[in-house]
């Protein structure tokens, strides 16, 4: 059996949101294919994703300079502890399936204060004399990204800096295996948005009965 994270950053709902509409039925087709694996949804505009702040920073270095986790402050426990779990969350998983619209040429701001709070040295990665070297070599990754126009290819690929970003993340960490499913294009043609939208769904369920 595995355990799959299914990781949606996006405010809306699979009604109004494409790229949330293409992951549920992703994530449905997954589920259908195995039935033994474990799905977790990390909504993460719903979630506690503490960002890295003073109290972080000050947190740990408590912690690296001896001190117990009871001599942290209220402040520092909640948000170093919270961190500490999530980061362990996403290194017992086995698959990771990122969805999110892209926002300026990028994603949300949850899912990258969500990619900080799980690269951790030890745990996703590690530091050798030969430089950083990943940890999470057994995973896989997949990525839905909706967008307004077309950055998969072309001119305006030069600027997309969402799902280029977690494939940099994903090879960072060592996960072999990254795949991105695109819908796009909508607004820039919006008589073919229902089009594309069922395009990238049959896309999503030919990935998933294989990831």
């Amino acid at each position: 059996m595995a355990t799959v994270l299914y990781i949606t950053a996006h405010p809306n709902d699979p009604q109004t949101s494409f790229s949330l509409a293409v992951g549920k039925e992703f994530i449905e087709a997954y589920r259908e294919a195995n039935p033994a694996d474990e799905v977790i949804h990390l909504d993460l505009f719903k979630e506690n994703v503490p960002q890295i702040d003073a109290d972080v920073f000050s947190g740990w270095g408590k912690l690296q300079s001896g001190s117990s986790f009871e001599q942290l402050s209220d402040t520092e426990k909640a948000k170093v502890a919270r961190l500490g779990a999530l980061v362990e969350q996403f290194v017992a998983a086995d698959k990771y399936v990122f969805v999110s619209p892209m926002w300026n040429f990028s994603f949300p701001p949850v899912l990258k204060a969500y990619i900080d709070a799980v690269s951790v040295a030890g745990k996703t990665f590690k530091y050798t004399e030969n430089g950083p070297v990943g940890l999470l070599t057994s995973k896989k990754a997949a990525h839905i990204q909706a967008s307004g126009g077309v950055y998969s290819e072309g001119p305006a690929a030069a600027f997309e800096s969402g799902h280029s970003y977690l494939n940099k993340i994903m090879q960072f960490y060592g996960v072999p295996s990254f795949e991105g499913i695109f819908v796009e294009g909508m607004a820039a043609a919006p008589d073919k948005a229902q089009t594309i939208k069922e395009e990238a769904i049959v896309k999503a369920k030919a990935l998933a009965e294989r990831f």
